[in-house]
């Protein structure tokens, strides 16, 4: 009976988003604020039915009720509670459930604390925020109901996808969709402003906090996966290029633009017209993410489903909010006039600098992905786009645009002293430079690309803090005078500065393994060992463990360094009787500057196992860079200027303050 209620209150949930979608709509064309009114406890509601609607199919799961067909399918009485819960959104049609709830949430979140919004503005972004819920809720309705029964049902469900069942797949999908699903909330003030036709100061204020809660999530949910990809794959890399990867980063690159380009509308009252359309590709690349995983066009361990019929629907459903929103657009654009006017060699020339960069690398990044599959749709040959293609399109883009990133936050609006700001960064460029000598020194054979690649690295942390150190007057004044300066610096600068370092120690990382990897594969027998970048590898036995669904394959191997003990590592081969698959657990030990990587592989039949290592040089640098960055991005949120409600709390104050 409760499967049936969770049914229930899925269609109560788009009869809801059809009346929030329509109603405040009219009312603010009408400017009746009692039709507008209902947008707020439209969007409360659909949020609870669709929670409620999410906690049944939890129940579903963690009772084991196979009567329900995604459950029988990706469920087992033997799998641990973990991926009992994760399981939920480890398939398409309980991940769409995950997909619209968050989207409901985001819209609860405006109707909660939008208060200081207009509101004529609230209710028209809470309308369009409802038409995507419409959308999408009909689609699970029709096409993907999470609630479809079997008669009879199974005595046992058929598992889910090994490589599914990891800590780290329970926490990326649900960071990728707050960061996919966050980005429709760009999309509606987006949509809203081109109704009104009008955007200030005030609207960029008002997009940024969700553009930067949709980034911070994104940029968890891609360190995530690619930490996920590193240790579960066993082929010891941290980026594929594979598709679905290049989909989570397109929306990314453009939210990181509309990050940048929501400044200058909201300082200087520029770039209006492409601060809207940068949310408008955001949202929309968002969904060509969707479409991917879920139509059937791809076969990678990322997809969801293989149903060209549901990845036609996505596809009109992309069209519509796309094509609608860019028709939108060209007819209001127009009246969007550009007010504040700027020199070439200024904050908001650097930031232009940045979108287009950005864009650039977007697109780059689009057509390798996406044009094999245009190519297969219009009966061509089958293609591949791999790294070649991107390192020579999208790195040479991106390594300008680093170069650039520690001028921005020291130039000056409308006009800047390019010199001065130079002069600031000299301690950056001679750390660089240090660093980029060291390396030659060092590393005297090569590649002679990676102390360039190290010394940018050092350039974007060494200007993070050359630039805080410049706010504060460190070491220009005296300490106590660079304490009270920090204090008053907005939390915003800050979480800037880190989201900045941050994405160097990400390049050092990058650079640190691309150039200095070593690998070694080899077939050991027991007793016998292997070198590998200064470490004595051997092999002391193989065995079998009994896992809670699964038995391992387990190899002990003794590492040493100069004939000394350093750890007993023990990678696993893991079999799943149930899903009947495999899956390669990967040991790795770190010691904050490298990893050492080790994968088991099989028995070559002659007693011999096959031992593939892996001396990965800054590879946790990758990962500790991305949660800098992320952590950046919460410091910026906790900014008051971020809060939706603090003008309306500041004009209560200074209309309750007495008159001097």
């Amino acid at each position: 009976m409760i499967v049936e209620l969770g049914h229930f209150a899925l269609v109560l949930a788009l009869a809801v988003a059809l009346v929030q979608m329509i109603v405040p709509m009219v009312g603010a064309q009408r400017g009746d604020s009692g039709l507008m009114g209902i947008a707020r406890p439209a969007a409360l509601v659909q949020f609870t039915l669709l929670a409620f609607v999410f906690g049944v199919l939890l129940y579903a799961y963690l009772t084991s009720d196979f009567s329900v067909k995604v459950v029988a399918e990706n469920s087992h009485t033997a799998k641990p509670l973990i991926y009992k819960i994760s399981g939920v959104w480890g398939n398409h049609e309980g991940s769409m459930v995950l997909w619209v709830l968050i989207l409901a949430l985001y819209g609860a979140l405006v109707a909660l604390f939008g208060g200081n919004l207009p509101e004529a503005l609230r209710a028209r972004v809470l309308s369009v925020q409802a038409s995507i819920g419409v959308a999408f809720l009909a689609f699970i309705l029709f096409t993907s109901n999470p609630f479809a029964r079997l008669d009879p049902a199974p005595f046992e469900g058929s598992g889910l996808n090994p490589l599914l069942q990891d800590p780290a797949l329970a926490l990326h999908p649900p960071f990728l969709y707050a960061g996919y699903v966050g980005l429709s909330m760009a999309f509606s003030f987006a949509i809203a402003a081109l109704i009104e036709g009008r955007v200030d100061a005030s609207w960029a204020r008002w997009v940024r906090p969700w553009t930067l809660g949709a980034w911070l999530a994104l940029t968890l949910g891609i360190a995530v996966g690619s930490w996920w990809a590193y240790y579960t794959l066993g082929w010891g890399g941290f980026w594929f290029w594979d598709p679905v990867e290049n989909a989570s980063l397109m929306p990314w690159l453009v939210a990181t633009a509309l990050l940048h380009s929501a400044i200058v509308a909201e300082k200087r009252g520029a770039l209006k017209s492409w601060t809207i359309l940068l949310a408008i590709f955001a949202f929309s690349l968002s969904l060509i993410g969707t479409f991917l995983v879920r139509s059937g066009v791809l076969n990678s361990v990322h997809a969801f489903a293989n149903d060209p019929s549901r990845g036609v629907v996505i596809l009109g459903i992309i069209f519509f909010f796309v094509g609608g929103a860019l028709l939108l657009y060209g007819w209001r654009a127009p009246v969007l006039k550009a007010e504040g006017l700027f020199a070439p060699l200024s904050r908001e020339g650097a930031l232009v600098v940045n979108n287009l960069l950005l864009a650039a690398a977007t697109a780059a990044v689009f057509i390798g992905t996406l044009y094999p599959l245009f190519l297969d749709a219009l009966g061509g040959p089958k293609i591949t786009v791999g790294a070649p293609f991107f390192n020579l399109t999208f790195v040479p883009l991106i390594v300008p645009l680093l170069c650039l990133v520690p001028f921005g936050p020291l130039l000056k609006w409308k006009r800047t002293d390019l010199v001065a700001a130079t002069e600031r960064l000299m301690g950056a460029a001679a750390a660089a430079l240090i660093v980029a000598a060291l390396i030659l020194a060092f590393r005297s054979k090569g590649p002679w690309l990676a102390a360039l690649g190290m010394a940018l690295a050092t350039w974007l942390v060494a200007g993070a803090f050359f630039e805080v150190a410049w706010r504060i007057g460190l070491f220009s004044v005296p300490l106590g005078e660079s304490w009270r300066k920090a204090r008053r610096q907005p939390r915003a600068s800050w979480g800037m500065a880190l989201a900045h370092g941050g994405l160097g120690i990400v390049v050092a990382g990058i650079v640190g393994m691309t150039a200095w990897r070593q690998e070694l594969v080899t077939a050991l027998e027991v007793g016998q060992s292997a070198e590998l970048a200064g470490y004595t590898l051997t092999l002391d036995k193989v065995g079998m463990r009994e896992g809670p669904n699964y038995q391992a394959l387990v190899g002990v191997v003794n590492v040493k360094r100069d004939g000394r003990h350093i750890a007993y590592m023990m990678p696993e081969k893991r079999n799943f009787p149930v899903e009947r698959q495999e899956k390669t657990e990967a040991a790795i030990r770190t010691t904050g500057f490298s990893d050492l990587y080790i994968v088991i592989g099989e028995n070559n039949g002659k007693g011999a196992w096959t031992i593939r290592a892996y001396e990965n040089s800054f590879a946790p640098w990758i990962w500790a860079g991305a949660i800098i960055m992320a952590f950046g991005g919460i410091v910026s949120l906790t900014d008051r200027r971020y809060r939706v409600g603090a003008p309306a709390r500041a004009r209560a104050r200074l209309s309750a303050a007495p008159a001097e």
